[in-house]
């Protein structure tokens, strides 16, 4: 009886162990702003290497509900499927919700924020329908 329970944990052992790279393999799901509206995003399950063409904006230390920015989006005629060229935004001043590329640009010329280009950071994550 001992040596049969052994084995079965044995087996249940090894299900999950070949179960986690099949689930680790499944995209994710993310968001981001894109002119004012939420957009859904697919992230792939491991990284890929890309050079950026669609601007993407993180803010850094933004307000609750702050997203990422896309600069563009699926029927766009700049977008290239989500190979986004990062380009980080940082505040200096009190933050507030920015929700598309044209606030991006506003606060920056306002001065309230840095937006700095980070090709190392460049990433894949097409925007879903």
């Amino acid at each position: 009886m001992k040596k049969k329970m052994m084995f079965v944990m044995l087996v249940l052992a090894l299900l999950l162990v070949s179960a986690v790279p099949a689930l680790a393999a499944r995209p994710g799901t993310g968001h981001l702003f894109y002119d004012g509206d939420v957009v859904r995003t697919l992230v792939p399950p491991a990284a890929f290497p890309n050079e950026g063409i669609d601007p993407v904006y993180p803010i850094m230390g933004g307000v609750e509900g702050q997203l990422p920015i896309a600069g563009v989006a699926p029927g766009d005629p700049g977008y290239h499927g989500g190979h986004w060229a990062v380009h980080v935004v940082t505040w200096n001043t009190a933050p507030y919700l920015l929700t598309s590329e044209a606030d991006v640009w506003a606060a920056e010329a306002a001065g309230d924020v840095t937006v700095t280009r980070n090709p190392g950071a460049d990433f894949l994550c097409p925007i879903q329908p």
